[in-house]
């Protein structure tokens, strides 16, 4: 069966240092904002996956800024962030970036030059705008004329950050190029074999590789090796403390169980409860059958978390919101938003879950 979703995420670890005066080994982002005086705005990166603010700053009466901060071994991607709305601009050296926008149309931006990636950045976004207008933003995850479009950008420089970005790109929190389907899989396959060989330094190169192998369809009898080499994993394993203090690890809660569950959320969030509730549902009417729900909870509260799990039947346990190791498990399966669901079954992890109104129904087939 094939794994899906597993761990698309971004892989980038960097020291950011601000400073006030522009030096050769540094990068300054520049522009302004239309209808934003003396607005707080956020210069943000990827640290494997998890978006964090960098540093914080804020505009001028008329709306400019200007932001400078020591250059990385590698092409990156990082974003402007003002409520909640994001401009991405990629950082290939050195150079000077410049970003005009609005507050109104923040995501949009009018201007988005300094680079040869920055302005290839806009056509694709140009690109995805105009399928996305036409026939909407499910349908354009699904529309071959857009991915072919986008697959000759890739394939035009497969080991650019472009490419990079294009690859990790969402709309509506789904991945435009999905690795658990084959076409999307061997144009990912086609940017991991270009980072392997020409950045094989990139903190990138060995999650591409991960991603492509893990959702390539493996050929009956084949022995044919491709250029990537990496062990193959199931899924990440897991191992942490329920509120009493015994630890489960999730390997074993998938041995011991024909359908797993995985469900990272945060207890003292409003839709914990009604979600607890319908996931109690659930666990009553399919437990008996083999079904185990491993969930993970990561609220800043510990005790609140302890307070609410210890009458729950299913496997509640916790991570720590910070911290190097709690953030390795929310890597590890792309948790960008919460709640988030994974399903393994019969050992293996088999779907993300998408769609929580049918989640019964979905488990219910597996069963």
């Amino acid at each position: 069966m094939t794994n899906i979703n597993k761990i698309y995420i971004a892989a980038i670890s960097a020291a950011v240092i601000l400073t006030s005066c522009s030096k050769p080994n540094e990068w300054t982002l520049k522009g302004s904002i239309e209808g934003a005086s003396n607005a707080p705005i956020a210069i943000e990166a990827s640290e494997n996956g998890i978006w964090l603010p960098v540093d914080t700053l804020s505009t001028d009466k008329e709306g400019n800024f200007s932001y400078t901060h020591a250059a990385f071994g590698y092409p990156d991607i990082m974003r402007l962030a003002m409520n909640g709305n994001y401009v991405y601009f990629p950082v290939d050296s050195i150079e000077t970036i410049t970003i005009r926008t609005s507050a109104e149309n923040f995501s949009q931006p009018t201007t988005l030059s300094g680079s040869e990636s920055a302005a290839s950045i806009v056509a694709v976004e140009k690109r995805i705008k105009h399928t996305v207008d036409s026939i909407g933003t499910q349908s354009a995850l699904t529309d071959s004329v857009l991915k072919q479009d986008l697959a000759k950008m890739i394939l035009a420089n497969p080991a650019g950050i472009v490419s990079y970005y294009i690859i990790c790109k969402q709309l509506g929190n789904q991945f435009l190029f999905d690795p658990a389907v084959n076409y999307d899989n061997r144009i990912l396959g086609a940017v991991a074999n270009s980072f392997s060989e020409q950045r094989p330094n990139d903190p990138r190169t060995r999650f591409l590789k991960r991603v492509y192998l893990a959702n390539r369809p493996e050929a009956a009898g084949s022995e044919t090796k491709d250029t990537i080499e990496i062990k193959e994993l199931d899924f990440f394993d897991i191992t942490l403390s329920d509120n009493t203090g015994t630890s489960h690890a999730l390997s074993d809660a998938v041995k011991r169980n024909k359908v797993v569950l995985l469900n990272f959320t945060i207890y003292g969030s409003e839709i914990s409860p009604a979600l607890n509730v319908a996931l109690g549902e659930i666990y009553n009417k399919f437990h008996t059958n083999g079904f185990e729900i491993y969930q993970i909870a990561i609220d800043e509260d510990e005790l609140y978390w302890k307070q609410s799990a210890k009458n729950l039947p299913w496997i509640t346990v916790y991570n720590p919101p910070v911290g190097k190791d709690s953030r390795k498990v929310l890597v590890n399966y792309n948790v960008q938003a919460l709640p988030t669901s994974y399903l393994f079954v019969n050992g293996q992890l088999v779907e993300r879950i998408q769609d929580y109104d049918n989640l019964a129904s979905t488990i219910e087939k597996n069963m």
